[in-house]
C-alpha cells in the first residue's frame, strides 16, 4: 500500500526561495498541509526540489499543486541510490492550474535520492509555485 515517503527525516533542499525570504515562501510550506502557505522559487529556468531519504525507496507517485500561472510546464523526476549519480525516471507535463495534480511512475527504481526538476515554467520570468508536494510509495527496510 502506498503512502508518503516524506516524514521528518526526510531532508530536502530547494534550487532558489524568492527573495531568500525562507520565513514567508519556504520549502516547508510544501509539506505543512496548509492551503494559504507555498514554496516561491525565484526567477530563473530549472528550478528543481531535491529529497534524500532516511532508507531505499520506491516511487509510485508523485503529488503536486501549483499556483496557476507558476507551474512547471515539462517536469523531470530523477532518483538514484544514496552515493549514485542520478537517473532519468520520469518526464511529466503539469497543467497551468491550482488543482491537485498526481502523476503515476510505473516501475520505478528503488532510490534513496529524488529530484524534481521544473525545466520551465508557465511564468515569464521561471518562478515556480509550490502549495503541496507529496511523494507516495513504500519504504525498504
Amino acid at each position: 500500500m502506498a503512502e508518503s515517503l516524506i516524514c521528518n527525516n526526510t531532508q530536502s533542499r530547494v534550487s532558489s526561495v524568492l527573495n531568500r525570504d525562507v520565513k514567508q515562501f519556504g520549502k516547508k510550506f510544501m509539506f505543512d498541509s496548509n492551503e494559504e502557505t507555498c514554496w516561491n522559487s525565484d526567477q530563473g529556468e530549472s528550478q528543481w526540489v531535491a529529497f534524500e531519504f532516511p532508507q531505499p525507496v520506491k516511487v509510485s507517485e508523485l503529488i503536486l499543486q501549483f499556483q496557476g500561472g507558476f507551474s512547471g510546464k515539462s517536469c523531470k523526476l530523477k532518483g538514484s541510490a544514496k552515493e549514485e549519480d542520478l537517473v532519468h525516471i520520469l518526464d511529466f507535463y503539469p497543467e497551468d492550474n491550482n488543482c491537485l495534480q498526481s502523476f503515476p511512475i510505473q516501475n520505478a527504481p528503488l532510490v534513496q535520492r529524488l529530484k524534481i526538476v521544473f525545466e520551465n515554467s508557465a511564468d515569464f520570468f521561471g518562478r515556480i509555485i509550490v502549495y503541496t508536494l507529496d511523494i507516495l510509495g513504500e519504504k525498504v527496510l
